[in-house]
């Protein structure tokens, strides 16, 4: 369980994600002149868009753990699994019946919609993999690559009953996007996300004993049909939660548990907290560096797309190195 401090990359993204950006701002303007733009800038702009990076970066990894722990499969996250996609739906539905807004109502119910939708694709995915009898990392796999078609053809049908500025504001969203958010909603995110952290990291130790196989863990005293449920719920609210804020952002639950079990290991009591702060930095620093594209680009690329250019190579080069997944 040895390595370098955990939060030591996120301190450092999270310094530089405050301080640049589209525009160059005082650090010290900020914190000494309240009425200044400077201040505006950081506090009211940078810094809560910096926070749901950390809280969405973080809470993905995380998932990502998870997935990898209980399937014994190191392809598994939820973009790929199909949760991301089903809560995406969910939340879509939401945002399309004009349940967002600055209400508590409307912060809450996009995130319970989400909820609903990831939940449902996993029991659906859950449920078409163990259709054979024994769930395996290859039946998992498919039926996510199913169900996110579903999701995927789901959402373009709803596309076409609705405006036209309305379907590019969706797509936008679909790509996955970090904005500035109410107080509301990274609060309401925020809490679904220290849920379902709550529960992994409890189980952790569990986790650990299932690389010893279904059986082997079983005659261990872990009840391994009720982990498995656990863990589905905890990832569809703690996806849920995030996909209803940002969009869909894939990849960051494979790049981040890949790369830190080189440092940390396989023991999950080390590679969760690890992940959490891991994925934390690797969000906020993709958001940092979709932000200064804009300075050449004059647009802001969508930081879902950013992190499908840093993790779908990642995810060829794992299955090729890895091969057909039991």
């Amino acid at each position: 369980m040895n390595g370098p401090p955990h939060h030591s990359p996120l301190a450092v993204a999270v310094a530089f994600a405050v301080l640049f950006g589209n525009e160059p701002v005082s650090l010290v303007r900020a914190v000494t002149v309240p009425d200044s733009i400077d201040h505006a800038i950081v506090m009211e702009a940078r810094l809560p868009r910096v926070l749901l990076g950390a809280v969405a970066g973080g809470g993905l990894a995380l998932v990502g753990v998870a997935f990898q722990s209980i399937l014994r499969n190191p392809l598994a996250e939820p973009y790929v699994l199909g949760v991301s996609g089903g809560a995406a739906v969910g939340a879509t539905a939401a945002i399309l019946v004009g349940l967002t807004g600055a209400t508590v109502y409307g912060a809450s119910l996009v995130p319970l919609a989400a909820l609903a939708g990831g939940l449902g694709a996993t029991a659906i995915v859950y449920s078409l993999a163990r259709s054979g009898g024994r769930m395996t990392g290859t039946s998992m796999l498919l039926a996510g690559v199913v169900v996110n078609a579903i999701a995927s053809a789901a959402i373009t049908f709803a596309k076409t009953l609705i405006s036209a500025s309305q379907a590019q504001e969706l797509l936008t969203w679909l790509m996955g996007f970090l904005d500035v958010p109410s107080r509301l909603s990274l609060g309401f995110v925020s809490l679904y996300v220290a849920l379902g952290a709550a529960v992994l990291l409890r189980d952790a130790a569990r986790f650990n004993l299932l690389a010893l196989g279904s059986e082997g863990a079983a005659h261990l005293g872990v009840d391994v049909g009720a982990l498995e449920r656990r863990t589905f719920l905890a990832c569809s609210c703690v996806v849920g939660a995030i996909v209803s804020v940002t969009g869909l952002i894939g990849f960051v639950g494979l790049v981040v548990p890949h790369a830190l079990r080189r440092v940390f290991g396989p023991d999950v009591r080390a590679l969760l907290p690890a992940s959490l702060f891991g994925g934390a930095a690797m969000l906020v620093s993709c958001d940092l560096f979709s932000r200064l594209l804009f300075r050449w680009l004059h647009t802001e690329p969508p930081v879902g797309a950013v992190t499908a250019l840093v993790g779908g190579p990642v995810f060829l080069a794992i299955l090729a190195k890895k091969g057909p997944c039991r």
